[in-house]
C-alpha cells in the first residue's frame, strides 16, 4: 500500500472498520493462520500431540513420460460435449438396463432399486425436499 492510499484511508470516516483484519485487531484467542487444518491436539500439559490420522497424505502419481502440461491456454477452443442433464444421465446409464429387462419380460416396477432408485432419503447427506421427491 502506498503512502497516498494510507493517507486517504486515514481521512475517510470509519477507516478503522475498513483496515485489514489481523490477529492484532481480533480477540486474544483469534489467530488468522494460513488456512491449514490442524494435525493434532494440545494435551492437558500444554504440549502439542500429533495425531497420525490427521496428517494429510499427498498422493502424487508418477509423471515420468507424461506429455501434457499443467497450463491450458485461454485461447483453447471450448469443449464440444453438451452439458450433462438428468435426462441424459438416465438415458445413458439406466435406460438400457430397463429396456433390456422389459424386452426379456423381467421388468418389475416394484423392484426399481435394481436400477439405482432409492425409495427413501434416510441416511442421505443431501436430502431432496418432500415436494420434489417422487413417491
Amino acid at each position: 500500500m502506498g503512502l497516498l492510499g494510507a493517507a486517504a484511508r486515514c481521512l475517510v470516516r470509519g477507516a478503522d472498520r475498513m483496515s485489514e483484519w489481523t490477529s492484532k485487531r481480533g480477540p486474544r484467542s483469534f489467530n488468522k493462520g494460513r488456512g491449514t487444518k490442524g494435525t493434532g491436539a494440545h494435551s492437558r500439559g500444554g504440549r502439542f500431540v500429533v495425531v497420525k490420522e490427521m496428517v494429510p497424505e499427498l498422493v502424487v502419481p508418477e509423471l515420468a513420460g507424461f506429455k501434457l502440461r499443467p497450463y491450458v491456454s485461454h485461447r483453447a477452443p471450448a469443449g464440444t460435449d453438451a452439458p450433462l442433464t438428468a435426462e441424459r444421465l438416465f438415458r445413458d446409464a439406466v435406460a438400457p438396463a430397463v429396456e433390456k429387462d422389459f424386452r426379456d419380460g423381467a421388468f418389475d416396477p416394484a423392484r426399481l432399486e435394481k436400477y439405482g432408485f432409492e425409495p427413501t432419503q434416510e441416511g442421505k447427506l443431501f436430502q431432496l425436499f418432500p415436494k420434489n421427491f417422487p413417491r
